[in-house]
C-alpha cells in the first residue's frame, strides 16, 4: 500500500512565537563568540539555555584567534565566559570543566596541560585553575596577575580593572606557591607593601598599583 504524500498549506504549519527571538539571540551570540566549531558550540549552546544556566556566549568580538601571532587556543574573552559558567561555585569535578571547556571548543590538551600543572584531586578549586588559566594568556607572574583583574574586574574596559584585594591576594598567593621559587616572607612582604594604596581605595586593588613596580 503506498502511503499518500501529505501537503501542508502555511495555515497548518505552527510556528511558536518565541522561535524568531530565540533564533535572533542564537545568531547574535555566534557572530559575537565566533566558535572554531559551530555545531559542538550550539550543543552547549542550546543545552545552557534549556536548563537556565550561563551560556557560553562572550560579551564582545574578539579579534580572530587566526590573526594571532601566537593561537593558544584560550583567549581572555573565552575565559571571562567560562569564568561566568562556573564561578558561582567554589569547587568542580574535573568533569563538570571538561564539558564547559569543550562547549567552548578549546583543545583538550591544554585543558590537561593545565589540570596537570596544578595537580588537582577530585575537586578543582575554581580560583586556583583560574589563575593558572590566565597565565596561559600572558608570560610571567605579573603579566598573568594583569589578566585576571583584567577579567574579574567590573570596571569598564580600559578603565583601572579593580577587583578586591583578598581575590587578588589569592591569586598571587596560589601562582607563587606553584611557581616554588618564592618563600613565604617574600609573598607576604609584597603583599603586605600594596596594602597602604589598597586601604585608599576601600579594599580593592589596579593594575597600576602592581603592574609597574613589578616589570
Amino acid at each position: 500500500m503506498v502511503i499518500p504524500e501529505t501537503f501542508y498549506c502555511a495555515q497548518q504549519i505552527n510556528i511558536p512565537p518565541e522561535l524568531p527571538d530565540i533564533l535572533k539571540n542564537f545568531t547574535k551570540a555566534a557572530i559575537r563568540t565566533q566558535p572554531k566549531d559551530v555545531l559542538l558550540w550550539s550543543v552547549a549552546y542550546f543545552n545552557a539555555l534549556s536548563k537556565g544556566e550561563c551560556l557560553p556566549v562572550k560579551d564582545r568580538l574578539e579579534m580572530n584567534v587566526a590573526t594571532q601571532k601566537t593561537d593558544t587556543g584560550l583567549t581572555p574573552g573565552l575565559l571571562k565566559t567560562l569564568h561566568k559558567q562556573m564561578a558561582s561555585r567554589k569547587t568542580c569535578s574535573e568533569e563538570e570543566l571538561q564539558a564547559k571547556w569543550k562547549g567552548l571548543c578549546l583543545p583538550m590538551d591544554q585543558l590537561k596541560t593545565l589540570l596537570s600543572l596544578g595537580s588537582f584531586g577530585s575537586d578543582i578549586d575554581w580560583m586556583e585553575f583560574f589563575a593558572l588559566a590566565c597565565s596561559a594568556l600572558a608570560g610571567g607572574l605579573t603579566g598573568t596577575l594583569k589578566s585576571a583583574c583584567e577579567i574579574l574586574t567590573e570596571d569598564e574596559e580600559g578603565g583601572a580593572a579593580r577587583i578586591p584585594f583578598d581575590t587578588f591576594a589569592k591569586l598571587y598567593t596560589y601562582l607563587a606557591r606553584v611557581d616554588g621559587d618564592m618563600s613565604q616572607e617574600h609573598i607576604d612582604s609584597f603583599l603586605c607593601s600594596l596594602q597602604p594604596q589598597v586601604n585608599k581605595q576601600s579594599g580593592m586593588i589596579q593594575v597600576s598599583n602592581f603592574y609597574i613596580c613589578r616589570k
